[in-house]
C-alpha cells in the first residue's frame, strides 16, 4: 500500500474537480481526501500501486468540461489508513494559486431541465450546475466558496442542500444552485409607468416577449451586465434604439435561439458554428445572406452580422417566449446596456439611471453582479479564431506563459479597447474588456479591475509597464502609483508585436509588422505603420510608411477629408486643386487653406506613419466616407466594398538607402487618381489598393529577411482586423515560404497589447537582474 498528496492548480475550483476526485477514488477503491484551499486542489489517496497508478491517469483525461489542469505535483507519503474517502472543506491558505472558472454557457443538462414540466426547475431562469453558469461575476473572493459570491444571500432550500451535498449530484458544491423556491426571482418593470411587482407581474418573461414583440425596448440583466434588446426584425424599434443610444452606424448584435435560425441569416462554416456553439458562447461576426429578415438598421453597410447563442437561461426563456408571440422568426437585438462611449451597466440602479431614457423597461433581477464582463466578439479568419474582444467566457482564464516571470507584474494597457494585464509564475491575466478610457466611469472601472485581480489572484505587482503616450489615462495610473516602484515603458507597436510573440511561445527575434491607427513613436512622432526587428526585449524600426501630416491632430481621425486633401498635398503640391476628380470638386477650399496653413506653420499638425490614417484617405478619395463617427469606419466600408478578382497592384516604392526604410505610397495615390479620372468603378480601386498594401508588406518582409536571415513574420495591430488584407498577406508570405503568426488568443487591437507589455517588461527584468 502507498499513500500519495497531489497539489492539482489550474481551472479546478467550482467547477465539479472535487465531486470527480471522490467519484474516481471510489471506483479504483482509494482512501483520503479531497480540498480546495488558496494554492488549488489538494488529494491524498492511499491504496495499490496499480489503482493509484490509474486514479492519475484517469484525473488528466477525464476531468470536468470546465476544468483545465495546468499542473499536478504528486509525492509520496506516511500512510494513515483513512476508513474511506472524503471531501473535506475548504481552506485558506497565505498565498493563492486558484483560478478562478470564465462564466460559462448553460450546458445541455439544464437546458433539458429547463424545458422539461416534469422538472421542479421548469421555467426557473437561473438554473446551473458545476458544469455551467456565473462564476467571474458573483465571485467577491476565493477560494470559490457560495459565501464568497453574490449568492451568499440566498440560503438553499433542504433540496437544494441535499444536491448541494451529495458529491454524486452534478450540483454538489454548485455555489449559484438555486431554485424557484430560495433562489433569484425575474422582476418586469415598466419604465414608463409605475414598478411592477413580483405578484402583479406572475409572467415577468412572457410579458417582456410579448413587450418586446409589439416593438418595446427592454433592458435585459444578464451575466456580466444590462444589454439592450428589441425585435431584431421591426425596422422601427431598431432605429428607435439607435437614436436613443446614439449609435449612429456601429452594428448591433443579434441573439438567436438556435443554430437554424442564425443559418436563415448567415452563410456559417463547421468551425464558426463550433464557435457559436461552445460553451464560451461568444458573439461570432458571420458573413450575412444576400437575403435575410432582419432591420437593414441593425448593421448598415456592413456584409457581416454579429451573432450569439443563448448563454444564460433566462435568455432562453426569453428567446422561447418571443417566438410565441412573434410571428417571424426570433432574432433579437442584444447590445450592450450602455450609451455609447461608455461602460456596460450591471448594478441595478445605475441601470436605471443610465438606461431609462433608452428603455421602455427592464427586464431584471435581484442576482447582484459583483464584476461587469461585456460580451466577447470573434470571428474565424486565416484558418483560425481571432479576436476583436476578449471577455465574459474567457476571461479570468489565464494565458500560459513560456517563461517565468521575475517577478510579480502589472501591465495597464493602452487607451482605446482597454485591457489590462497582471502576471506572476508563468500565468498573464488579461482582464475583460475594460473598453475606451475617455471617461470617469471608465477609469473607474479600470482601478476597481486591477485591485479585484489582485485580490484575486494574489498579485502585489512590484513592476508596471505602461504605454509611452504621456496622455493616456492608463499611462498616468502607472506613473502615478507610488505603491509600485519600477516602471517599465513600452513602446506601442513593439507592445504589439510581443503578444503574439508572447502567446505563441516565441522569444525571437522575428520580422513584426504592425499596422494601426495610433501609437506614440519613440520619436514623438505619431506611429502606425511599422516594420521591425523585434524580441521581447528591443526592437529595431525597420521600415515605415512615409511620414505625413495629421492635419488637426485629432479632428484628422474624424474628418478622414483632411487626411485625403493632405495626401493629394504631399503628392501634387497645390496643384492638386486643379484635379479632375469629385472629392477634389467638392472640397471646401476655405477649409483646405486654413489646414495648409496650419501644417505649413507645424501648428497641432504631428507627423504620422498611420496606416488607418491612409485608409481614410483612400476611402474618402473614393468618396465612400469624408466623415466618420468612429475610428475604422471608412476602412471598414472600403474594405466591404473591395473587389479583387482579376485585379492586380498598385504602383509603390520601398526606398531602402535611409534607415528606416521609407514605404513610399506616392506612386499608389497618383495611380488611384488616375482610375478615378478614368472613371474605373470604386469597388475595383479598393481591391486594387488592398491588393497594393499586401504586396507592399510582402516585399518589405522580404528585404528585412534578407538583411537578417530572419524567416519569421508576425502581425498585429487593429488594421490585422481587416479580413481581406490579412488573409491576402498571410496568404502571399506562407507561399514565400516564411513562417507566419497572428494573435489568437487575444486581440490585434489595443486590447491585446497588456500581454505584450508585460512580455517586455518581464524581459528586460530578467536581462536586467
Amino acid at each position: 500500500m502507498q499513500r500519495q498528496r497531489s497539489l492539482v492548480q489550474g481551472i479546478v475550483q467550482g467547477v465539479g474537480f472535487r465531486p470527480f476526485v471522490y467519484n474516481l477514488a471510489l471506483r479504483w477503491r482509494l482512501v483520503g481526501f479531497v480540498l480546495n484551499n488558496s494554492a488549488g486542489v489538494t488529494i491524498e489517496v492511499e491504496g495499490t500501486p496499480e489503482a493509484l497508478d490509474g486514479f492519475q491517469r484517469a484525473l488528466r483525461e477525464e476531468k470536468p468540461p470546465l476544468a483545465r489542469i495546468d499542473t499536478v505535483v504528486t509525492d509520496l507519503i506516511p500512510l494513515c489508513h483513512d476508513a474511506g474517502f472524503t471531501i473535506m472543506h475548504s481552506e485558506s491558505g497565505s498565498e493563492r494559486q486558484a483560478l478562478i472558472s470564465p462564466d460559462t454557457a448553460m450546458c445541455q443538462d439544464c437546458l433539458s431541465e429547463l424545458f422539461d414540466p416534469q422538472d421542479r426547475r421548469y421555467g426557473y431562469p437561473f438554473i446551473n450546475c458545476t458544469n455551467c453558469g456565473p462564476r467571474f461575476t458573483i465571485v467577491q473572493d476565493v477560494p470559490y466558496d457560495r459565501d464568497k459570491t453574490t449568492m451568499r444571500i440566498f440560503p438553499q432550500c433542504s433540496s437544494c442542500q441535499r444536491e448541494y451535498n451529495d458529491p454524486r449530484n452534478r450540483r454538489f458544491h454548485a455555489q449559484p444552485n438555486a431554485c424557484p423556491v430560495c433562489g433569484p426571482q425575474v422582476r418586469l418593470i415598466d419604465w414608463s409607468a409605475s414598478s411592477l411587482s413580483l405578484e402583479e407581474e406572475p409572467e415577468p418573461i412572457e410579458n417582456a416577449a410579448r413587450c418586446l414583440a409589439e416593438g418595446a425596448i427592454l433592458a435585459i440583466k444578464g451575466l456580466g451586465g444590462y444589454h439592450l434588446a428589441c425585435d431584431a426584425c421591426n425596422v422601427e424599434a431598431v432605429q428607435r434604439l439607435r437614436q436613443r443610444k446614439y449609435r449612429e452606424a456601429k452594428p448591433f448584435a443579434l441573439m438567436v435561439p438556435d443554430l437554424a435560425t442564425a443559418r436563415q441569416l448567415c452563410h456559417i462554416s463547421e468551425a464558426e458554428a463550433a464557435l457559436l456553439q461552445s460553451q464560451r458562447r461568444p458573439i461570432v461576426l458571420l458573413q450575412r445572406c444576400a437575403r435575410n429578415f432582419v432591420a437593414p438598421a441593425v448593421a448598415p453597410l456592413y456584409e457581416t452580422l454579429g451573432i450569439m447563442l443563448p448563454y444564460t437561461p433566462l435568455h432562453a426563456l426569453l428567446l422561447a417566449a418571443f417566438a410565441e408571440a412573434s410571428d417571424h422568426p426570433a432574432v433579437l437585438v442584444m447590445t450592450s446596456g450602455n450609451m455609447s462611449d461608455e461602460p456596460i451597466a450591471y448594478r441595478d440602479d445605475d441601470a436605471r439611471q443610465r438606461l431609462h431614457s433608452i428603455a421602455d423597461g427592464t427586464v431584471t433581477h435581484n442576482r447582484d453582479i459583483y464584476m461587469r464582463c461585456d460580451d466577447s466578439v470573434m470571428r474565424v479568419v486565416a484558418g483560425g479564431e481571432q479576436f476583436f474582444r476578449r471577455s465574459r467566457g474567457y476571461a479570468p482564464e489565464p494565458i500560459p506563459l513560456p517563461f517565468d516571470l521575475p517577478l510579480p507584474l502589472l501591465a495597464c494597457g493602452g487607451h482605446l479597447k482597454n485591457t489590462f494585464c497582471l502576471g506572476k509564475g508563468r500565468q498573464a491575466f488579461v482582464s475583460h474588456h475594460i473598453g475606451d478610457l475617455e471617461n470617469l466611469e471608465t477609469l473607474t472601472s479600470f482601478r476597481e479591475g486591477i485591485e479585484h485581480f489582485q485580490r484575486l489572484f494574489d498579485i502585489t505587482p512590484q513592476a508596471v509597464a505602461y504605454d509611452l503616450h504621456p496622455e493616456y489615462l492608463a499611462t498616468k495610473y502607472a506613473l502615478d502609483t507610488s505603491s509600485i516602484p519600477r516602471k517599465i515603458g513600452v513602446q506601442h507597436h513593439h507592445a504589439h508585436i510581443a503578444s503574439v510573440l508572447a502567446e505563441h511561445g516565441l522569444q525571437g527575434p522575428v520580422i513584426g509588422v504592425a499596422a494601426d491607427g495610433t501609437g506614440w513613436g519613440t520619436d514623438g512622432a505619431i506611429w502606425g505603420c511599422e516594420i521591425m526587428v523585434a524580441d521581447l526585449r528591443d526592437f529595431e524600426r525597420a521600415a515605415h510608411l512615409a511620414y505625413v501630416p495629421l492635419p488637426g491632430g485629432e479632428q484628422a481621425i474624424h474628418q478622414p477629408w483632411r487626411m485625403a486633401a493632405t495626401y493629394l498635398a504631399q503628392v501634387y503640391g497645390d496643384d492638386f486643386l486643379a484635379l479632375d476628380i469629385p472629392f477634389v470638386q467638392q472640397l471646401e477650399r476655405t477649409k483646405w487653406r486654413l489646414l495648409a496653413q496650419m501644417m505649413e506653420r507645424g501648428i497641432n499638425s504631428p507627423l504620422t506613419s498611420s496606416l488607418g490614417r491612409l485608409f481614410d484617405a483612400v476611402a474618402a478619395l473614393l468618396g465612400i466616407r469624408r466623415q466618420v463617427v468612429y475610428e475604422g469606419q471608412a476602412a471598414i466600408e472600403m474594405e466591404v466594398l473591395a473587389e479583387t478578382d482579376d485585379v492586380d497592384s498598385y504602383p509603390f516604392a520601398i526606398h531602402s538607402g535611409s534607415k528606416p526604410a521609407l514605404l513610399d505610397v506616392a506612386p499608389l495615390i497618383r495611380a488611384i487618381v488616375n482610375d478615378l479620372q478614368q472613371k474605373i468603378p470604386i469597388s475595383r480601386i479598393a481591391g486594387r489598393f488592398h491588393c497594393s498594401l499586401a504586396e507592399m508588406f510582402v516585399q518589405a518582409c522580404m528585404q528585412v529577411g534578407a538583411q537578417t536571415g530572419l524567416r519569421v513574420v508576425t502581425l498585429s495591430g487593429g488594421v490585422f482586423q481587416n479580413r481581406l488584407l490579412l488573409e491576402l498577406l498571410v496568404a502571399r508570405l506562407k507561399v514565400l515560404g516564411l513562417q507566419v503568426y497572428i494573435n489568437r488568443r487575444v486581440p490585434p487591437n489595443d486590447g491585446g497589447i497588456s500581454l505584450g507589455q508585460l512580455a517586455i517588461a518581464a524581459s528586460r527584468l530578467r536581462d536586467d537582474c
